[in-house]
């Protein structure tokens, strides 16, 4: 069953108000991929009168999380699931529509499928990758997952 992606944003605002009151929105997800906007705003500024890079992280890790916890949901177990790592890189003033991508929801169901078969945790490094409304890159955050069966 796809995603629905006007619940997916209610849960947010439960579960991930932060995330929510600044504007962090799941746009677009699948199996592969997912798409998710947040506006420059009064209220995730920084004093550089840019968005402040930790908005940024949240839409960033949106894009890799929300696939991880709809693939995890699939597979009826109970798995956790946890960033033990992160990389960012910052290219450019983060103003306007910024749209993050990532495209590596292949490397989840490896993992997963790994971890049910052994019992042991996996981890996967998945990209997401912000851009502008021009198309520019302005960020880039590298997230290192971890997922384990939970006794």
């Amino acid at each position: 069953m796809p995603i629905n992606i006007g619940k997916f944003n209610t849960f947010m605002f439960f579960k991930l108000p932060s995330a929510w009151w600044c504007g962090v929105r799941l746009r677009y997800m699948d199996k592969e991929k997912a798409i998710v906007s947040v506006k420059y705003k009064w209220f995730n500024q920084n004093p550089f009168n840019s968005m402040f890079w930790a908005v940024q992280g949240m839409a960033a890790e949106l894009t890799t999380g929300a696939m991880m916890m709809d693939q995890i949901k699939e597979t009826g177990k109970r798995i956790s699931m946890l960033v033990a790592n992160n990389k960012a890189n910052f290219s450019k003033k983060a103003t306007g529509k910024i749209t993050f991508t990532c495209e590596d929801g292949h490397l989840i169901k490896e993992a997963l499928d790994k971890t049910i078969a052994t019992g042991e945790g996996q981890t996967i490094w998945m990209k997401s990758i912000g851009v502008n409304e021009d198309g520019v890159v302005v960020s880039t955050f590298d997230f290192e997952w971890t997922v384990r069966l939970k006794s």
